[in-house]
């Protein structure tokens, strides 16, 4: 047995050293399952050396946040931001933030700025500007304009002892953070912070001046963004009182068809009480149902024994962005929408909600 198992040594180290060599050889000639695990391992690491990072950034930047939300509140004019590099990135997004719920901002290039462009600041404004080690050259000389002028200025650095933190009016301190590179080189881990904190204090803003929906809607009245907030109420193609009729739900379906059959009929009929409250919906697909089962004599039902009671519905109080959930989570394809009393005023047909592109066919 033993000289069974000892047999043929060189085999075996052979097929040893083969299967080390397709380990940890060249990364190319490594099975794709190994690659895969090794790759999704480090992906998930990444992951968790960022979210670590925002977790714990408000302790860090907790005692400062209310001072620099108060500068940027009494801002008159406009908040620029501004940043070299990865930085200059971030803040280029965090303006776009601001801007995009309701605090005008541009972003500034600090070495453009000083180059020509003071001249895009004004003492109403609100310089807010971004360097990791806080004593980026450019950010700092443009920094120490903006001092002399009277300008204020809000920083966000790692460095609380930074040049960037001794020239701020207000410095938010994010501190010092390893980033998910493996060479703790590229700036991932910090922007990602960075962004994080300028979004949230951005959101804190707008939430002090009393940003609301309406106001995001005038700022988004392209894209999905803007159509999500028009009030449902702006696409109803069929209303009561012009192009759909209300059936009482006592009459039988052969008299709710014919009592509907006027022009261009939806793809429901809307049933209401004998004081114009809604109680109901007959859509075509429950017409087909109820004829395969009982033929023609099923016609003569009432139609208030067929009908889908107390329907999914919308008010008008409801914004577009309400009737697109509906039909996706339900699949529902004529939406009756009510009065704050519940009364019919209209029918949403998923077909126009097509041809608005808001989704797809």
């Amino acid at each position: 047995m033993n000289e069974h198992l000892t047999a043929n040594p060189s085999s075996s180290s052979s097929q040893s050293a083969s299967s080390h060599t397709e380990v940890r050889g060249d990364p190319g000639d490594r099975p794709a399952q190994v690659k895969s695990e090794a790759e999704l391992r480090f992906i998930r690491e990444s992951l968790d050396a960022e979210a670590r990072a925002i977790d714990r950034i408000f302790d860090a930047i907790q005692v400062d946040v209310g001072p620099a939300l108060d500068v940027l509140n009494a801002c008159r004019g406009l908040v620029v931001t501004t940043g070299m590099g990865k930085s200059g990135i971030i803040a280029q997004k965090i303006s776009a933030t601001l801007s995009s719920v309701g605090i005008p901002s541009h972003f500034l290039h600090p070495a453009e700025a000083v180059h020509g462009d003071l001249g895009r600041i004004r003492k109403v404004d609100v310089v807010w500007a971004f360097s990791y080690s806080g004593n980026t050259e450019e950010v700092v000389v443009l920094c120490t304009l903006l001092k002399q002028d009277g300008v204020p200025v809000v920083g966000t650095s790692a460095n609380k002892e930074s040049r960037l933190a001794g020239l701020a009016d207000v410095h938010l301190c994010i501190g010092d953070i390893t980033e998910a590179c493996p060479l703790n080189l590229a700036p991932t881990t910090s922007t990602t912070a960075t962004l994080a904190v300028g979004d949230a204090v951005s959101l804190a803003l707008s939430r002090r001046r009393h940003f609301t929906a309406e106001d995001f809607q005038k700022r988004h009245p392209g894209g999905m963004l803007g159509v999500g907030l028009r009030p449902v109420t702006e696409i109803l193609r069929f209303k009561v009182g012009k192009n759909l009729p209300l059936i009482p739900e006592t009459v039988t379906v052969r008299e709710a068809l014919e009592l509907a059959d006027k022009g261009r009929r939806p793809g429901a009929m809307v049933m209401v009480n004998e004081v114009g409250c809604m109680t109901g919906i007959f859509t075509d697909g429950d017409l087909r149902r109820l004829i395969m089962k009982s033929g023609d004599a099923g016609l003569d039902t009432v139609i208030a024994k067929v009908m889908t009671k107390q329907p999914r519905h919308l008010t008008t109080a409801h914004l577009l962005r309400d009737t697109v959930q509906l039909v996706r989570e339900h699949r529902q394809d004529e939406i009756p929408v009510v009065d704050a009393n519940g009364k019919p005023v209209g029918l949403v047909d998923v077909q126009d909600l097509v041809a608005l592109k808001i989704i797809e066919e």
